[in-house]
């Protein structure tokens, strides 16, 4: 078993280009997401995957600032991207975060992974019944799952987005999922747009600029501070068809 968190990042963005690079309280974004899942004790190897094309020349010179592996494959079928990274790092199970997740929290990130062995399952995930903050999403499946999606996927928006082939086929894999103890969903903490990043970064910057802070944190500051949640409140969610 080598459990792999692969993280997808790109530069291309239609509401935050270059949203993966910017500076949040003196580290990327990027390096945030990969400083908050090396706390994650079941993750073996963390992998950033990026496209080939020029454009994310710079999120493979971000990797190699700051020590961690990355791939570079398809920009536009990005579950084959997927499949050539895990193959290429002999990952089995494979952890799927995006990079635009600057508040992912591993404790999260170990529970889904322990989710995926306990039930047996092929695919576990807390991103299905949405009752965490957007921003927030785990999932994890096996490198065999990963395959057969590869395999079978022919619709576009399921070579962009990896997983739908598995969770719109529960009669061939088994699925585990995972929901908080009440419905936070009502939080968007996902950075796509302007107003994401600002309210990100106000987190940060209450936290003093560390990743000690988990999700239960930000919870408790959201409650205590409202004003915080109401700045990306208004902030539409895209459909899966619309990339």
């Amino acid at each position: 078993m080598n459990i792999v968190a692969i993280v997808q990042a790109r530069m291309g963005s239609s509401r935050l280009p270059g949203k993966v690079l910017k500076d949040l309280e003196g580290q990327t974004v990027l390096e945030r997401v990969v400083r908050r899942l090396q706390a994650a004790t079941l993750v073996d190897k963390i992998v950033v995957a990026t496209s080939n094309r020029p454009a994310d020349d710079v999120i493979a010179d971000e990797c190699n600032r700051v020590s961690v592996d990355y791939f570079r494959g398809s920009e536009s079928d990005v579950l084959d991207r997927f499949y050539l990274a895990a193959k290429e790092f002999s990952a089995d199970p494979i952890v799927r975060i995006t990079a635009d997740c600057p508040l992912i929290d591993f404790e999260l990130v170990d529970e889904t992974i322990r989710a995926l062995h306990q039930g047996k399952a092929d695919y576990a995930t807390n991103a299905l019944a949405i009752t965490y903050p957007r921003g927030l999403d785990v999932e994890v499946f096996t490198y065999d799952a990963l395959e057969r999606a590869w395999s079978c996927a022919g619709e576009a928006y399921q070579r962009v987005h990896v997983t739908p082939y598995l969770y719109e086929n529960p009669a061939e894999f088994h699925i585990a999922s995972i929901h908080a103890e009440g419905d936070f969903s009502k939080y968007r903490w996902t950075l796509d747009t302007a107003e994401d990043f600002e309210m990100i970064r106000k987190v940060y910057r209450y936290f003093g600029g560390g990743d000690h802070f988990g999700w239960r944190d930000v919870l408790q500051l959201m409650e205590e501070q409202p004003e915080l949640a109401e700045i990306n409140a208004n902030i539409r969610q895209r459909t899966l068809r619309e990339g």
